[in-house]
């Protein structure tokens, strides 16, 4: 969109004459197409035709002139009204509301802005027997509180006799500033392993404009529905997906009679059993921290948040979605980076420079792969479109995603080759950077 405030003689041409008999509005302000504002160079020219219709076509209006000042000033005044006249027509809507306007719609749909996680760095220690080579901890392994507060590793870790301290990301589990946690009190100290000396920060943050209206976009009317059902689910703390199954309710319009229908003749449907309970299904895709089991486990606070949203004596059957577990590997071709010189490909990717770039390359295809739906393959050139983009990186050679654990009877993967996900499935990214190598 232009400049409104533009001063760009170029911009500033003179308007026909019928403007000084008319409002000069036509095509802005509220039409058809949303509020359309009018922009400074049109002001401007319209104050200049009307000045030289009341003071004669010789008036000066040339840049220096004082009277072209004023009416510069004027126009640009006018243009800031007519800017947040259309603010205030947008922000009206959510689709296009912004900031607390966006806040305040959702919170008529009953949807407050949620809050965003708290983050830090802590630093792990491990002091292995001499009988262990090393020790692995995953991404969303969780660690704990005294005070009950859960936090979770934001990426794979691990400790060996020849590197057994590490720093690394972690995340609160459950979002919001109470988890913004303080060393400095016994009850937020992060227990085992780690000196835990840095606050974790950014639980007071709400969620930003863009996700917040997918939200609300997508944020049903009603209760006793599946929409209902999977934005409830959807705002628990460790869902990743959900998908919500009504087999029995609804129409299914795939059935051959649809559309075909005499219902003169036959009846529509047969008496429901009531002895057979009606059940719905609810197959949800969890994020790396996510305990599944237990008190405080994942089925127990889905089945809480669709309590009051379902239907009376229609239950639901919670289980988690069969994952897909996928890993790249790779031949980066990188320049740019500090990386030693005249030194074995081993050295080279354990320096410093290559450990922090593979980090970034999987973190940005970890938010890919989290992005991905039920039944969504993970493609190739997405993949590779996602490493490209990485600044310093000029070539990936032999890319390959590799499904881990391999299914029984399937080939290895080809270059080029996608990973398919059936409906029941979902993809999710093991973020390992053994298989990625700087050449």
């Amino acid at each position: 969109m232009a400049d409104p405030t533009s001063t760009d003689p170029a911009d500033v041409a003179a308007v026909d004459d019928a403007v000084t008999r008319s409002t000069g509005t036509d095509g802005y302000g509220l039409t058809s197409g949303g509020f359309i504002p009018k922009p400074f160079s049109r002001i401007l020219a319209e104050k200049l035709a009307l000045s030289r219709s009341l003071f004669g076509v010789d008036i000066d209006l040339g840049s220096g002139s004082a009277l072209r000042k004023i009416l510069e000033v004027s126009a640009l005044e006018d243009a800031r009204t007519w800017a947040a006249l259309a603010a205030i027509y947008d922000n009206q809507f959510v689709a296009t509301a912004s900031g607390e306007a966006l806040s305040r719609l959702g919170e008529e749909l009953g949807l407050r802005r949620p809050h965003l996680e708290a983050r830090g760095t802590i630093k792990l220690t491990a002091q292995l027997p001499s009988n262990v080579s090393g020790i692995a901890l995953p991404r969303g392994a969780r660690l704990l509180t005294l005070g009950g507060h859960h936090v979770a590793l934001d990426e794979a870790v691990v400790l060996s006799p020849a590197s057994p301290v590490r720093e690394t990301q972690v995340v609160a589990f459950y979002p919001g500033p109470e988890h913004n946690l303080d060393p400095g009190n016994p009850q937020q100290k992060i227990l085992w392993w780690n000196p835990h000396t840095q606050p974790l920060t950014g639980g007071e943050r709400l969620w930003p404009d863009a996700r917040y209206r997918d939200l609300l976009l997508r944020a049903p009317r009603s209760i006793w529905t599946v929409d209902a059902i999977r934005t409830a689910i959807s705002l628990v703390p460790g869902v990743r997906q959900v998908q919500v199954r009504d087999r029995i309710g609804g129409v299914d319009v795939d059935l051959p009679i649809f559309g075909t229908f005499d219902f003169i003749e036959r009846l529509f449907g047969a008496e429901r059993d009531l002895a057979s309970p009606y059940t719905f299904d609810v197959v949800v895709a969890a994020t790396d921290g996510a305990l599944w089991d237990g008190p405080d486990g994942l089925a127990v606070a889905i089945d809480a948040a669709i309590e009051d949203l379902r239907p009376i004596g229609v239950l639901p059957r919670v289980q988690p979605a069969d994952p897909v577990y996928v890993a790249i590997q790779a031949q980066l071709v990188v320049k740019g980076l500090p990386l030693p010189r005249g030194v074995s490909g081993e050295v080279i990717n354990a320096s410093p420079a290559a450990v922090a770039l593979k980090q970034r390359l999987l973190a940005r295809v970890h938010a890919y792969i989290d992005g991905l739906d039920f039944g969504e393959p993970v493609r190739f050139s997405e993949v590779m479109w996602v490493l490209m983009n990485e600044p310093g990186v000029t070539d990936v050679r032999n890319l390959l995603l590799v499904p881990s654990p391999l299914a029984p009877g399937r080939k290895p993967p080809d270059v080029g080759d996608n990973v398919p996900i059936k409906p029941t499935q979902i993809a999710t990214f093991v973020d390992t950077d053994t298989l990625l190598r700087i050449v």
